[in-house]
């Protein structure tokens, strides 16, 4: 089998040679007439298409004959080929679209004046409030953080250290990366550097291996990035890691540091910046790393790895080193991570965390990698993206296909979803369910029996029934969870999980829609881990019983995304081999249907056009306590100006539009999940750890806890929204936001989402779920991204965390996402926004686009659809485009305007922006 460095060597090669034959051909057609050039111009075209053609049936017909092993290989050969060939392209989106506009604004005065309105937001950060609130900030983060570490393995008991001496090796460990980069980071400036840590909370680093890395060449950065820099700056930067040969580590050195300590620590991880994703390259160790730790292995009995990274990476060393006795997760653990990363070595902390994603052995082992990245049509100029994996994301995947397999489940998998260690040992006691047709109970009593204080997470799983052929059904899903408290040894608590008996259905696309809980045995697993059950419980549901009603709203239940599936091959567990995704059967040529999705023709409705410009004698405060409903509400927006209406629906972007004859103030609107944050002006916030070590903590009250202090901290600097959580899943480990987001499931995504809302909420902060709905890749996403899924897999996979945070929370804000489903795009799709949000599960709130980027943002569609704000950050263009689209049909967009503005400013009246 051809090594990393061989298979990249080749595709280097190979993309060489084209690009060396695309500039001769180059150089041919320049020395042809004009008239020659087009028509070779042409056949070339044609030779190219039929050429992948071929190219194509080659491959399919050459893989046929090939083991799976071989075709993984061949699949591997052309990922990174596409990599090289297209590497050029990773600058298109933000860092294409960011230098564009800011070129044309140096010189067009609308541009000008959209960025100086932008950066013209100050923050006073120096008030009592404001220092009160990030000291408190800084607690926060540090208890998320001693929380969200996990315990990947500990033998030999190396961890906490029985003596505080470790020595610490890896240049990756002078920069920790507490954070992840764009939008979805936050300052990190004065965060201590591990060292720093180690030195506050009293563990001894060898110094002298220290200065040896720092002569060779290892130095600590600020983490003081801006954003918009981050983003650019993945899209045209490389992707190795720091670590360089360790020739350094001379036998002296090795010496010295093994008269020190027996103990080593070694850090390894990697960066997630918005705007790029991940390769698998990335996500293994490079050349180097591995020298390190053979090194390191070869003169230390006692290793401990940290692995730094918000994305799951290839962990299988940590198996195939016998010296490597200890391992820890920290993820990206905000300002404090240091700190609780030292505590957790000394045993100041007991970590708790658990995994909110699958670790498998080879990250391209789950299906969804194998339609993951760069597709694009070749009829139109968009990507486009096939969830072929259907519901089987992450855990679902493995533990269904290796359902009857133990053995293969253990090749693959190497740390299942939930899992998680302590320094301490726990005992469970659990109750019989208590089931009723309404709702699911169960008690569990956990009893510290180990030797030093801890908490511990019991995890409930359901396990449905399944009929091949049939619906298709995952063999287990997360029902729930419960944290318990600090408990001492010897001491026990009762925890209670609770779901509804509905939660056990499966959405039934054949049958119209709606959920269907089929007739049969019902599993309850309580758990360490989605695999490791403590206890197992059957419960029988005696006949079908389907649910055609939301059950909070009471709002009809049916297929609304069919024409989101597309013509597509779905994955399921009554035939694996056969229906397993394989983008060389991928159709690159968008239907007619499809095409017409992405360019709709709207009819001007008939009618009158709304009242604008009335003089009513209304000003905005004497909305202030009225309900939505009240008939003032159509007495003051009849005063609106229809200029006045576009710019409140087009300058929604970071500070919403003032109207100053009537009293409407501005409200301003800042990112991000992990701290508050502005790619266009200066703040001094503070910072917490991302959304993926919230989630690890598996701790509700923590996810509180920070929306709570964001808000106490907007509220201290005149900041009336916040763009967040974000709530996309981790469908493969590739996403290049992961860090930003929970999990790769569902139901810990909505449940950590709505503990942030309602703390945030709690303070009187609008805030904006995001991103709705399927943001899970970076590729195309910012230029136009067709993504097709079933719709089973897109209710209880990808919108029920939405689902849970909008009825357990009742969140203010939505924001809608970049993606075009099925060739619609989310934020003037009707289905999504009107029917299913709003309909079905009664969200009364404001709804905001993402960043406006590219023209298939259509305000038109935004404005008809339900899509109040346009977050648009040169807004001019916007304001032009909607008023064409005024002209060509008044009462259509007149209608859609009033209800927009009307919304916008509802959310606007219950801030602060009018004190």
């Amino acid at each position: 089998m051809a090594t990393r460095r061989e298979i990249k060597s080749e595709a280097v090669a190979r993309v060489d040679a084209e690009r060396a034959a695309r500039r001769e051909r180059k150089a041919e057609l320049e020395a042809m007439t004009p008239e020659d050039r087009k028509v070779a111009k042409a056949e070339d075209k044609q030779r190219a298409k039929d050429a992948e053609k071929a190219a194509k049936a080659e491959r399919k017909e050459r893989r046929s004959t090939m083991t799976r092993g071989e075709r993984r290989e061949d699949k591997r050969r052309e990922r990174v080929y596409r990599k090289v060939s297209h590497r050029p392209r990773r600058a298109v989106g933000w860092g294409v679209t960011g230098v564009a506009v800011v070129a044309i604004g140096a010189l067009a005065a609308p541009w000008v004046s959209d960025l100086t309105r932008l950066t013209s937001m100050e923050f006073d950060t120096e008030t009592a409030e404001g220092v009160a609130a990030r000291e408190n900030a800084a607690v926060v983060s540090e208890n998320v953080a001693d929380e969200g570490i996990v315990l990947l393995k500990n033998e030999d008991a190396v961890l906490p250290l029985a003596e505080p001496r470790i020595n610490v090796f890896s240049f990756e460990s002078f920069n920790l990366r507490l954070g992840g980069g764009g939008s979805g980071g936050s300052n990190l400036s004065t965060a201590p550097t591990l060292y720093e840590a180690m030195d506050q909370v009293g563990v001894e680093y060898n110094s002298e291996l220290y200065a040896t890395m720092e002569d060779a060449g290892a130095e600590s950065v600020s983490g003081s990035s801006n954003g918009f820099v981050q983003i650019v700056g993945s899209l045209v930067g490389g992707d190795e890691s720091a670590e360089p040969e360790p020739d350094y580590l001379t036998d002296d050195v090795l010496a010295q540091a093994q008269e020190f300590s027996d103990t080593a620590m070694i850090v390894v991880g990697n960066d997630g910046v918005e705007g790029s994703d991940m390769t698998a390259e990335q996500l293994r160790l490079v050349d180097n790393q591995i020298a390190l730790l053979d090194v390191v292995t070869e003169h230390f009995d006692d290793v401990v790895v940290v692995v730094n990274s918000g994305n799951q990476m290839e962990l299988g060393f940590l198996d195939e080193y016998p010296q490597i006795k200890s391992a820890l997760w920290i993820g990206t653990p905000g300002p404090q991570g240091a700190v609780s990363l030292a505590k957790v070595l000394n045993g100041d902390v007991n970590p708790s965390g658990h995994l909110t994603d699958t670790y498998a052995y080879d990250v391209t082992s789950a299906p969804s990698t194998e339609t993951f990245g760069d597709f694009t049509y070749d009829n139109a100029d968009r990507g486009f993206l096939n969830y072929n994996e259907g519901i089987y994301v992450g855990y679902r995947y493995y533990e269904t296909r290796y359902v009857d397999d133990e053995a293969g489940y253990d090749a693959a998998v190497q740390y299942p979803f939930g899992h998680g260690l302590s320094y301490t040992d726990f005992t469970w006691d659990a109750a019989d369910p208590v089931v009723t047709d309404e709702e699911i109970s169960v008690d569990v009593d956990v009893t510290n029996d180990g030797d030093v204080a801890g908490k511990d997470v019991v995890q409930v799983y359901f396990s449905a029934p399944y009929t091949p052929g049939g619906i298709e059904k995952s063999a287990i899903e997360l029902a729930g969870y419960a944290k318990t408290s600090m408990l001492e040894p010897g001491d026990s608590e009762t925890v209670t999980v609770t779901f509804d008996t509905r939660d056990m259905a499966s959405w039934d696309s054949e049958n119209g829609g709606g959920y269907l809980l089929e007739a049969g045995d019902y599993v309850i697993s309580v758990s360490n881990d989605v695999h490791d059950a403590v206890a197992e419980f059957t419960t029988e549901v005696g006949e079908d019983v389907r649910y055609d009603t939301d059950a909070d709203t009471g709002e009809s239940l049916e297929n609304r995304f069919e024409y989101a599936e597309g013509d597509l091959t779905y994955l399921s567990r009554d035939d694996w081999e056969g229906t397993y995704p394989d983008a060389d059967d991928m159709d690159f040529t968008a239907s007619d249907e499809v095409l017409e999705r992405m360019d709709p023709t709207i009819e001007p409705a008939e009618g009158e056009a709304p009242t604008t410009g009335a003089d009513n004698g209304l000003m905005f405060a004497d909305l202030e306590g009225l309900d939505y409903d009240d008939p003032a509400w159509d007495l003051f927006l009849d005063q609106l100006t229809l200029d006045e209406q576009i710019q409140i629906f087009s300058q929604g972007a970071y500070l919403t539009a003032e109207v100053e004859r009537l009293g409407v103030p501005s409200a301003v609107l800042l990112d991000s999940p992990a701290g508050l944050n502005s790619l266009f002006s200066s703040i001094e916030a503070a910072s917490y750890p991302t959304e993926i070590v919230i989630a690890s903590t598996w701790n509700d009250d923590l996810a509180y806890a920070v929306g709570e202090s964001v808000g106490t901290e907007a509220n201290a600097y005149d900041v009336q929204g916040w763009y967040a959580p974000g709530m996309n899943l981790h469908r493969s480990a590739f996403g290049g936001r992961d860090f930003e987001y929970y999990s790769e499931d569902p139901v810990i995504s909505g449940q950590m989402a709505a503990g942030m809302v309602n703390g945030a909420q709690d303070q009187g902060v609008l805030t904006f779920i995001k991103h709705f709905a399927l943001n899970d890749q970076e590729v195309n996403a910012r230029t136009g991204l067709n993504v097709f899924v079933d719709e089973q897999a897109f209710r209880e996979v990808y919108l029920q965390p939405f689902e849970i945070a909008v009825k357990d929370s009742d969140p203010t804000g939505a924001m809608s996402s970049f993606i075009n489903i099925g060739g619609s795009w989310a934020g003037g799709n009707e289905q999504l926004l009107q029917e299913v949000l709003r309909g079905e599960w009664g969200f009364d709130g404001v709804v905001s686009t993402d960043a406006v980027l590219g023209g298939w943002m259509d305000p038109a569609l935004a404005v008809r659809n339900g899509n109040d704000l346009m977050l648009a950050p040169f807004a001019h263009t916007t304001i032009d485009a909607t008023e064409e689209a005024y002209d060509e049909d008044p009462v259509g967009v007149g209608e859609g305007l009033r209800d927009r503005v009307h919304t916008a400013l509802y959310a606007v009246l219950s801030t602060s922006a009018t004190d």
